[in-house]
């Protein structure tokens, strides 16, 4: 926990820019009768009969500095579709920088052998040297702070139904780029030593003080 919490409170740095990423799994429902519009004193009326028009899997990866987030939307959420996410993330939307830090939870495909697993060895290597891996605790992912952007995503975006993937990705696109374009950073207030009073309980019991 201390090690993610410290990571936050790092100063900016653009040569290893923080990229927090959470994934999340979005069922795409659409309408089998038409909405009823809202009138005034009448609120909009929705048929409980839905379609199913398949799964999604959401990546989502966010800059709380620059105010910078990204999220993918695919129809797996295997290491093969990690290692794709983690490379556009070194290439294409962070090429210069020598290294990125990255917090994630820690899942058995958030790892560097995912690299391995899609990419040929030579690839994989080169993105590995850039990639400093974070891990939130098993039992704490809320110390994720692209937990935060998810939320934000879910209220802004997802809480509806869409008529088909395509549409669910044409929002998406939308929802990021208002996103991006007001820079809208977060700011993370709990520190280290916030946690070791507020979850004391956390922290083994001495007998004895150190010496």
């Amino acid at each position: 926990m201390e090690q993610v919490l410290d990571t936050y409170e790092l100063p900016p740095d653009p040569q290893i820019p923080l990229i927090a990423m959470d994934e999340a799994s979005k069922q795409v429902l659409s309408d089998v009768v038409e909405p009823l519009p809202p009138k005034p004193g009448r609120a909009a009326r929705y048929d409980h009969h839905y379609q199913r028009q398949g799964t999604q899997a959401l990546f989502l990866f966010v800059d709380p500095h620059r105010g910078w987030r990204r999220v993918s939307s695919r129809d797996t959420r295997t290491r093969q579709d990690w290692a794709e996410e983690v490379r556009q993330l070194l290439d294409e939307d962070y090429p210069d920088a020598p290294q990125v830090r990255l917090v994630c939870d820690n899942l058995n495909t958030h790892s560097i052998a995912s690299l391995y697993a899609r990419y040929d060895a030579a690839t994989a290597h080169r993105l590995a040297r850039r990639l400093e891996l974070v891990y939130t605790p098993r039992n704490g992912s809320w110390l994720n702070i692209a937990e935060m952007e998810l939320s934000v995503l879910q209220r802004d975006c997802l809480d509806r139904r869409f008529a088909s993937i395509a549409v669910l990705k044409k929002e998406l696109t939308a929802w990021q780029q208002h996103r991006n374009a007001a820079r809208v950073k977060i700011r993370w207030q709990f520190r280290t030593a916030d946690a070791r009073i507020k979850l004391h309980r956390l922290y083994p019991v001495l007998d004895q003080a150190p010496v």
